[in-house]
């Protein structure tokens, strides 16, 4: 949504700083034609000032006040510069007035100026005010005129001239709230559009998916940063721009022939040898623009986020399947169960309940992996010692599971060693790398032989299960930890999935570390405390 930005009254009046300048001027004029009225050529083709030293004094000040006022320019509020301004017009314009009365209408009509430009930059109580005092000035100078020297001038003359000036007031004032009103309006929506455009900016800069603005001459003009990261900097204004077809030989290929022929290649393109491989997409920066929009999709973002979608569908179609397989196999195992007490069972016989035994235990197994990616149990990690955990893991793992021949031993230079995990789950991913490690981390014909090893790298508790066998080769470590890839075919290949995932819940990592000589490493990474 929009940012909403409060506009200060001087932000509103700003615009009006501009009209106060060219006021200021204008008073300048007013004050250079009363000079030279006075002491000009134009003096000797009117009356003879009814006051002559009073004129001469009257345009003289009011010139340097003029003068004064515009130099102050901005160092002033708008308001207090134009109140002052119209202040000084009205004071020195009705002197003048009284001075030079072949100039009084004159000097009248230029002052209605003068009193609807404050009046646009005054709020309304101001500009009333001074248009009052106006016509009060005026009114008076009437007066005084009419006794010093008795004339029957007119009253309608300043009473016409009242009219003007509060009708020009009342105008100009409500065109003034108008320019502040649309002022502070556009002031608002500049400020909105200004955020929102650092927003964009922000979004499209830190969007995994590469983003390059490519000119009709094929050089890089903009890059987000996963596009900087994959292609390298693009240039400037100063050093130039690179070229794409000097830069990303094949993107620059794909990007004439989609301009030429509109011809789409969604092969994964490698642009680095370290960098992910991504697919190009193209799109005009407008309609009929040469400009052209790159978009370079990480395949593996796309492959994560189908692994993502296949996991939810898998969860929820495993929480409704579960109810329905674990029914019959709990009635298979407990069959299974009174046949062996049985003692008609023939010794050939019992061997086949075994093996339906057998597959009724991998069956749930199954069940129970499929189940652990559809609960998702939040992680409530405390304070475990590893060391002793270890030792009880391998004592109930003995029991529970009999290993015959096998070795499973615990091991740790440290007496204690405390770590954040949550110790259900921890017993859960460990199990799953000590069965696999008995499983295929062995040589063959020779018994397993696993061992958890605590201890701490880099200043963090890690626990270690390794074993003898003959390590993971180097093309399948990448696929390690995907679900359901499995190089056995009794094994559902959630097993290392589950049990990372269990270790990212509890800040916690799980990588397999290879070893120097023969067998294997899995390690987990856990938080220290404090």
């Amino acid at each position: 949504m929009p940012l909403k930005t409060a506009v200060t009254p001087l932000d509103a009046d700003h615009v009006l700083y501009r009209e106060l300048r060219l006021f200021n001027l204008y008073r300048i004029l007013e004050a250079a034609l009363l000079v030279l009225a006075v002491f000009g050529p134009v003096a000797g083709m009117l009356e003879l000032p009814r006051h002559e030293l009073q004129a001469r004094a009257v345009v003289i000040a009011y010139l340097f006040v003029s003068l004064v006022v515009f130099g102050l320019g901005r160092r002033l509020d708008v308001r207090v510069s134009a109140g002052i301004g119209i202040a000084a017009d009205l004071f020195f314009g009705v002197l003048a007035m009284h001075a030079l009365p072949a100039a009084g209408t004159g000097i009248a009509l230029m002052l209605m100026f003068n009193v609807g430009a404050a009046s646009l930059l005054l709020p309304p109580r101001f500009a009333f005010t001074f248009a009052g005092i106006a016509v009060l000035l005026l009114i008076g100078e009437f007066a005084w005129s009419t006794a010093d020297e008795g004339t029957g001038r007119s009253l309608a003359e300043p009473v016409m001239f009242a009219i003007g000036y509060f009708a020009l007031a009342t105008l100009m004032n409500v065109l003034g709230r108008q320019m502040r009103e649309s002022y502070e309006i556009a002031a608002l929506r500049t400020t909105e559009n200004e955020h929102l455009a650092q927003v964009n900016e922000l979004i499209i800069r830190r969007l995994r998916t590469g983003v390059l603005l490519v000119d009709g001459a094929g050089r890089m003009r903009l890059a987000n940063e996963a596009a900087s990261a994959l292609v390298g900097d693009v240039g400037d204004e100063i050093h130039g721009f690179r070229e794409l077809a000097v830069a990303v030989p094949e993107l620059g290929r794909r990007l004439d022939a989609w301009r030429e022929k509109a011809a789409v290649d969604d092969t994964p393109l490698r642009l680095a040898v370290d960098q992910p491989d991504v697919i190009p997409r193209f799109a005009r920066l407008q309609a009929n623009s040469d400009q052209v929009l790159v978009f370079l999709d990480d395949t593996s973002l796309v492959s994560q986020r189908a692994e993502s979608i296949t996991l939810a569908t898998l969860g929820r179609f495993s929480a409704s399947l579960a109810h329905e397989i674990r029914n019959p196999l709990a009635a298979m195992s407990y069959a299974v169960q009174l046949l062996e007490e049985s003692d008609d069972i023939r010794p050939a016989d019992r061997r086949l309940l075994e093996i339906i035994h057998q597959h009724i235990v991998r069956m749930n197994g199954i069940v129970e992996n499929v189940l652990g990616l559809a609960r998702r149990e939040p992680a409530k990690p405390v304070v475990v010692d590893l060391v002793e955990f270890s030792r009880h893991f391998v004592d109930d793992y003995l029991v529970s599971h009999p290993i015959e021949g096998d070795m499973l031993t615990s091991a740790s230079a440290l007496s204690t060693l405390p770590a954040l995990f949550d110790p259900r789950q921890l017993h859960q991913a460990v199990t799953v790398l000590v069965s696999n490690a008995l499983n295929y981390g062995r040589m063959p014909g020779e018994p397993a032989r696993v061992t958890l090893r605590v201890g701490v790298d880099g200043g963090q508790p890690v626990l270690d299960v390794l074993d003898r066998g003959p390590g993971i080769p180097e093309p399948l470590r990448g696929r390690l930890f995907k679900p359901f890839f499995t190089t056995s075919s009794h094994g559902t290949g959630l097993g290392l999935y589950i049990a990372r995932e269990l270790c990212r819940a509890n800040q916690a990592t799980l990588d397999y570390v290879p070893t120097p000589g023969v067998g294997g490493c899995f390690r987990i990474r856990l938080s220290a405390l404090g």
